[in-house]
């Protein structure tokens, strides 16, 4: 491949993979270009090559972190989260992100004198900073070295939980999975907007809905990829943090306690009373993310998305604005009949 900002529509796959290709059952979907059945779920052929070659060469570290969601579910807001609670040692809260007269904490009360003086998610897109292992890392143009990745290495990947490498998902592995779900009718809506945009889709969203519902979407089924992980929270909930998009909305402070808690990180009595929580909710609150600079005119690097494509509105119902109430019912049916007995509402 030439140019990476060629990568999201035009890869270039090898003659091998080509030839497997052949051998998937092909459907239209959302996207433009063709999905490929593979192992349960629907994959465009970069994301697939991706996908079978971490299967085949990545190997986890117990110290691994990976946020993990199905597309347009809060994974922007969920990596920008995570890399601030993890690095708040090397990348202390500060800058916009920080009131004035704020004395700055660390995880530990003892500031760090190697850390920068302006936070990373100031100048750089939560996409760049947590990439995708299937995408960046071995998907593409193989951009990015993970090799150079600080431990505890911090990952994103929208694999289905059944797809991950074996030493993801082995039961000796320590690594942890943090999940973040929606409610599928904004997850549909936000998915639509963000393909029109990044993909420039002529599909109506009516007929882009009739393929949500039919399971035709980037790494759908939706219902089968959320119930996955779902289920993994409730057999390995040491190893899998199953979140709601709909609760960090509504009680962020909570949840990002949890989230902490969850990673080993959790805030000190000190960092408690520095208001270290507020600082993180302020620094990687959607409003402030899609306010940046380089959240409105920067691209994802190896994908060459803008980066602005990632920011729309983030708000919980915005599909009331968008789907009739037949269409709703619809894929409230879908879910009802997909999540019965799993104990899972969205």
């Amino acid at each position: 491949m030439s140019s990476s900002s060629n990568f999201f529509k035009s890869p270039q796959l090898s003659q091998d993979f080509k030839e497997f290709l052949s051998t998937l059952p092909k459907e239209n979907g959302l996207e433009k270009d063709p999905l490929y059945l593979y192992q349960g779920f629907w994959y465009l052929d970069v994301f697939l090559e991706g996908a079978i070659s971490i299967q085949q060469h990545f190997q986890a570290e117990d110290s691994d972190v990976f946020v993990a969601s199905t597309p347009k579910c809060g994974s922007t807001w969920l990596k920008a989260i995570a890399f601030a609670l993890l690095n708040r040692r090397r990348h202390p809260t500060q800058g916009r992100s920080q009131a004035p007269g704020m004395i700055r904490q660390t995880p530990d009360s003892v500031p760090d004198p190697t850390a920068s003086g302006d936070h990373p998610l100031l100048s750089t897109n939560p996409h760049n900073l947590v990439p995708f292992l299937e995408i960046g890392l071995y998907g593409g143009n193989k951009a990015l070295d993970i090799a150079s990745f600080p431990s505890p290495r911090l990952l994103a990947t929208h694999v289905p939980y059944s797809s991950l490498p074996k030493s993801i998902r082995s039961s000796g592995s320590k690594c942890k999975i943090l999940y973040v779900a929606r409610n599928p009718k904004d997850a549909f809506v936000s998915m639509w907007h963000f393909l029109a945009k990044a993909r420039k889709l002529d599909l109506t969203m009516a007929e882009a809905f009739e393929l949500f519902c039919e399971g035709l979407s980037v790494y759908g089924p939706f219902w089968d990829h959320v119930l996955e992980y779902w289920k993994q929270s409730l057999e390995n909930p040491e190893r899998v943090l199953f979140l709601k998009y709909e609760d960090m909305k509504a009680r962020p402070a909570v949840e990002v306690r949890r989230v902490a808690e969850f990673l080993g990180c959790p805030f000190s009595a000190e960092e408690e009373e520095a208001g270290e929580v507020d600082r993180i909710l302020e620094l990687c609150s959607f409003e402030g993310l899609r306010g940046l600079e380089v959240n409105k005119k920067g691209k994802v690097t190896v994908t060459g998305v803008d980066n602005s494509a990632f920011f729309r509105r983030g708000e919980v119902g915005d599909w009331k604005n968008h789907l009739s109430a037949e269409m709703a019912k619809r894929i409230d049916r879908i879910v009802e009949e997909k999540f019965s007995g799993s104990g899972l509402f969205l």
